[in-house]
């Protein structure tokens, strides 16, 4: 993960979890279906001013967090413990040292995704989990704003995320979305395997805010289309890969 500074920064690193919600509690209780969190110890890779790293301190007092972006990290240690800056690409952690690492719509930005995956995997025991939450292609709008030429304008797009590479990477150079291939392929040569790969659709939180009847159907109607195969279609990938037992002799 690269540092940069002023809006710059703000565009290429995305913005943190601030306030827990709805939304962030529905990413906690899928994570328990496939993991365990009770006294495990955890790595929030990309974890902002320390949102989910606060959260899972409820479950287990070995809770670690990395981020590229000092001023988060020094925000969140006024207080939390266990949080350093660090690049996803270099993770300052010996091999097997974590059950589970999490990144939250962080792989989108760092700067070699496959290098962090492979370091997320380093730094798993046999049997820990890594857990994805990351943009998906066919998801109808962009949500972390286009370049139209040189002008940022950060509102929601609809279908630039349609469009062919070569397109795309112009209105959106900042921010990765991925296909299924494409994620699924940054395990590609680690010892893990793939245990679950499916799609969320959003907490629609600022709508319920607003209209909650509105909200509330939005969310029956989308959280039903997970189950469907009409799930290909929402906000993010939701993916969780088993780092694999050693082989005897390596």
């Amino acid at each position: 993960m690269l540092e940069r500074s002023g809006d710059q920064k703000w565009i290429a690193l995305g913005h943190p979890s601030y306030v827990w919600r709805f939304g962030q509690d529905r990413r906690l209780a899928l994570i328990q279906r496939y993991i365990p969190l009770e006294d495990r110890w955890i790595l929030d890779v990309g974890c902002g001013i320390g949102t989910y790293v606060r959260k899972f301190r409820q479950f287990s007092s070995h809770v670690f967090g990395i981020d590229v972006d000092g001023d988060r990290v020094a925000e969140a240690s006024g207080t939390l413990p266990n949080l350093q800056v660090a690049e996803s690409e270099h993770l300052p952690f010996p091999d097997a040292s974590f059950d589970a690492v999490v990144l939250n719509e962080v792989i989108e930005h760092v700067t070699d995704d496959a290098g962090t995956i492979a370091e997320c995997v380093r730094v798993l025991r046999p049997g820990g989990r890594v857990v994805i939450f990351a943009p998906n292609r066919l998801y109808l709008f962009e949500t972390h704003g286009i370049y139209v030429g040189n002008r940022y304008v950060f509102r929601l797009i609809p279908f630039v995320n349609w469009l062919p590479d070569i397109l795309r990477n112009r209105f959106a150079p900042h921010v990765r979305a991925y296909t299924a291939g494409g994620i699924r392929r940054l395990f590609n040569d680690t010892p893990a395997r793939i245990v679950h790969h499916g799609y969320v659709y959003p907490g629609f939180d600022n709508i319920v805010a607003r209209r909650p009847r509105l909200g509330k159907v939005l969310r029956s109607i989308f959280y039903f289309f997970e189950s469907t195969p009409m799930q290909c279609f929402g906000l993010s990938h939701f993916l969780i890969a088993e780092r694999l037992p050693d082989q005897p002799g390596a």
